[in-house]
């Protein structure tokens, strides 16, 4: 009977330990949206984010994915404050396209308005080899592992993934 005891212990704790480790995942995974983000953000796009797909620097200055988007201004501090310069390849009409800019941090799960003037900002035309550019100010709240969402007109256009540590 000792033996059986000790199965039935030794279930019990295994039992617990999956459960715990299911509602751990789960909370992770729930992606809570902050108030006045704009409606086509969903829950769906973060999930899908290729953390692997870490930006790369190409044109001398430019950091982000090549012949797609791209940041001047990522490589310098910007947890205080920065500029950024948006590049988007394969914009055609980039004078009435908006760009909508969503910050996610990969260890809080957590979703921010990283523009300091909205989630949203116009774009302009050809700059640095790009069909489309925006000059911005951004502040990323706290350091760490950030997927940068881009939105061109409400559709998720990219995703940069940048280490911000200072």
């Amino acid at each position: 009977m000792n033996v059986i005891k000790k199965i039935s212990a030794l279930l019990v704790l295994v039992g617990v330990a999956l459960l715990i480790g299911c509602t751990s995942n789960k909370a992770n995974s729930e992606v809570l949206l902050p108030e006045g983000i704009p409606d086509f953000v969903q829950e769906s796009d973060f999930e899908g984010i290729d953390w692997d797909k870490k930006a790369d620097t190409f044109n001398d200055n430019i950091i982000g994915n090549e012949n797609k988007s791209g940041v001047i201004g990522a490589d310098a501090p910007s947890l205080n404050g920065q500029k950024w310069m948006w590049h988007l390849w394969g914009i055609e009409n980039p004078r009435q396209t908006e760009l909508t800019v969503v910050g996610y941090h990969k260890e809080t799960g957590t979703v921010h308005q990283v523009l300091t003037t909205g989630w949203t900002i116009g774009l302009g035309g050809e700059n640095n080899g790009a069909d489309a550019h925006a000059p911005s100010s951004v502040k990323i709240p706290k350091s760490g592992e950030w997927a940068i969402l881009l939105y061109t007109d409400g559709k998720l256009f990219d995703t940069l993934i940048y280490e911000i540590n200072e």
